[in-house]
């Protein structure tokens, strides 16, 4: 089996490929055809480490995501997140090759961003909000150089120092990229990418706008305010998992029987009367996505 490093996961990972990709695997989710069920999360008996496993099944292929997180090593020479996604043949049992586990969630994380720009924005993208200036605020932002070349994106991050500091960590991209500014008020896409527990954008949308919140994973955070989520049309990329983890949607107490699934704008595009809301929670089946394309294209 070979095991590929972080460096080489990513390269394997070509984001025009990589969201084709995540476009038949939203229809095979929705049709039934890639089985996937809730991950499993389990704490160590002393100290705050995590397991999580994500399982996912497909005529083709077997997948599954092991990841450990320990909060503890913030701040030391180990990362937080470590683990691996493994690929196994369908028919045979043969173990395939494995993954990083860390480089797979943020690019299929941004690709599914990219796929619901695809798929709900009513115009052509030219500017583009990021609000969060970590990991997934990089992926983003390299997944929008590669599919959004010359787009121009402002950044708002915990401070103006912050967001200034990762533009100028950010500047070999093919971006416009700037830290955004109080009047910095209309943009074609929002996108946010943080762990918050307390609201960071809670504007009127215009009808035009579609805002994607991927940080949110947890009933607890929330970075999308009730106000613009109530005057948008709603998505969800998950809706088995988005129920229970989607802050966002979870805090406004939204109609659940309203929230549509990204796989339904594949064939029925949104409205052009109201703002969009697509919510990502991310499941394995988006890692298996992934793993399609490294094993159509192997390194």
């Amino acid at each position: 089996m070979k095991h590929y490093s972080a460096a080489q996961t990513a390269e394997c990972l070509p984001f025009a490929s990589l969201v084709d990709a995540l476009a038949v695997a939203v229809q095979d989710y929705a049709n039934g055809a890639i089985i996937c069920p809730e991950r499993t999360v389990i704490g160590a008996p002393e100290g705050t480490g995590l397991l999580m496993a994500m399982p996912c099944a497909s005529p083709d292929i077997l997948v599954t995501k092991l990841l450990t997180i320990c909060p503890d090593n913030a701040g030391t020479s180990r990362p937080t997140i470590q683990g691996q996604v493994t690929c196994a043949d369908a028919k045979t049992g043969e173990l395939l090759f494995s993954l990083d586990g860390p480089t797979v969630t943020m690019r299929r994380t941004a690709g599914i961003s990219m796929l619901g720009i695809r798929l709900l924005a009513r115009k052509p993208v030219h500017k583009v909000l990021i609000i969060g200036t970590g990991a997934q605020a990089s992926a983003h932002c390299a997944a929008l150089a590669s599919l959004y070349p010359q787009t121009t994106v402002f950044v708002r991050g915990r401070t103006p120092e912050r967001a200034k500091d990762f533009c100028e960590q950010h500047q070999a991209l093919p971006l416009d990229l700037r830290p955004a500014a109080p009047q910095d008020t209309r943009f074609d896409v929002i996108i946010t990418v943080t762990p918050s527990k307390a609201c960071l954008y809670n504007e009127q949308p215009t009808p035009d706008s579609l805002i994607i919140g991927v940080g949110a994973f947890r009933p607890d955070m929330i970075e999308v305010g009730p106000r613009a989520v109530h005057a948008s049309q709603l998505y969800v990329d998950d809706p088995i998992g988005a129920p229970s983890e989607a802050g966002d949607l979870l805090q406004a107490g939204v109609d659940w029987s309203h929230v549509r699934s990204l796989a339904s704008a594949l064939h029925t595009p949104p409205s052009l009367e109201r703002a969009v809301f697509f919510k990502s929670v991310g499941c394995a089946a988006w890692d298996l996505a992934a793993c399609r394309v490294v094993r159509t294209n192997p390194a």
